[in-house]
């Protein structure tokens, strides 16, 4: 992989887009292909009728808890039934006797690491949260479905965002569904899992009122993450072929956002080109830059990991430059 050394954090000599990768024998191989086999069809037609048509349903006729469990059986069917989940600094085995303060709640958002399709589907099946996707420079994000979420992590990195109608700010939707969580990817496209990238501004416009809980997601074994945009098969085979993955949920203590009254959160960010080397360096002010370095050190410690300098950027040229040594 020495022709994506341009691609590595010069500080850390990370690589977060190069796929991770299992060794398998040629006994293996054949044992997952059958199971593979029988998983495929019941993923695909189970994935169909939900959300083509389970997920539209209003709630009075699949309630929450149903929505929650038809998607558990979702994750149950390329094994997906192991979640170790904790919160930070908290001793293992004493969740129950931790305050609902310190887990995703009512007009909480949730800042979570990027890494695959299944960061979405897991997610909607623990807080049924509303899903946004955050852009570089600008304070707004865009509400989206859970089917739309899941497939942001196999699409292509977005460098400039939709016109401003179909955007918003976490303040409105917050305001709007003060009973929701509303879930954030302020790294805006998906990693290996081995670094975490500079956010969007986005989780600036969360109101004052508001936590925002930094969740780390990791997989074990760890192939089912899509830091390539368009791996639909090689992902299908890595998560339907195994007979189990692990997620490791950590959940870090909630922070708030004292830097609203700067400019209320709801503006585009000015840039400072001859400062900024990329899209997301903007002028923020010393507080706003705060936050955004608190949530993403938590993201970092949580996922065992280090931030790095690469930028969405970047990660456009690494694909492109991906596709072009894969022809």
């Amino acid at each position: 992989m020495e022709k994506y050394s341009q691609f590595r954090d010069r500080g850390s000599g990370i690589s977060p887009f190069i796929p991770s990768t299992t060794p398998a024998s040629a006994f293996s191989t054949l044992w997952r292909s059958g199971l593979f086999i029988c998983r495929l069809p019941f993923f695909l037609s189970y994935s169909v009728v939900f959300f083509l048509l389970l997920d539209h349903l209003p709630s009075f006729i699949i309630p929450q808890v149903g929505r929650k469990l038809l998607l558990w059986t979702l994750l149950a069917i390329p094994g997906i039934w192991w979640v170790d989940l904790q919160l930070d600094g908290v001793k293992r085995g004493s969740l129950s006797q931790q305050p609902s303060s310190r887990f995703p709640n009512a007009r909480a958002v949730i800042a979570a690491q990027f890494t695959s399709p299944i960061d979405a589907l897991y997610l909607a099946a623990i807080f049924d949260p509303i899903f946004t996707i955050s852009y570089p420079g600008t304070r707004k994000v865009q509400r989206v479905s859970l089917l739309r979420a899941i497939m942001l992590a196999l699409s292509p990195p977005t460098l400039n965002p939709p016109p401003p109608a179909s955007l918003t700010t976490l303040r409105a939707l917050v305001e709007q569904n003060p009973h929701r969580v509303i879930a954030v990817f302020p790294e805006m496209s998906t990693t290996n899992g081995k670094g975490i990238l500079p956010f969007s501004p986005s989780l600036l416009s969360t109101p004052a009122d508001a936590q925002i809980f930094p969740v780390s997601m990791r997989y074990t074994p760890p192939d089912i993450t899509t830091p390539v945009p368009g791996a639909y098969l090689s992902f299908l085979w890595n998560l339907l072929s195994r007979p189990k993955h692990l997620i490791r949920v950590r959940i870090a203590e909630g922070v708030t956002n004292n830097s609203v009254a700067i400019v209320n959160g709801d503006g585009p960010v000015s840039r400072a080109p001859e400062k900024a080397a990329d899209d997301n360096a903007a002028d923020l002010t010393p507080e706003e830059v705060a936050l955004l370095d608190r949530i993403a050190e938590a993201l970092a410690r949580l996922a065992r990991n280090k931030r790095v300098g690469l930028t969405l950027r970047d990660k456009a040229a690494f694909v492109e430059a991906w596709s072009k040594g894969r022809k």
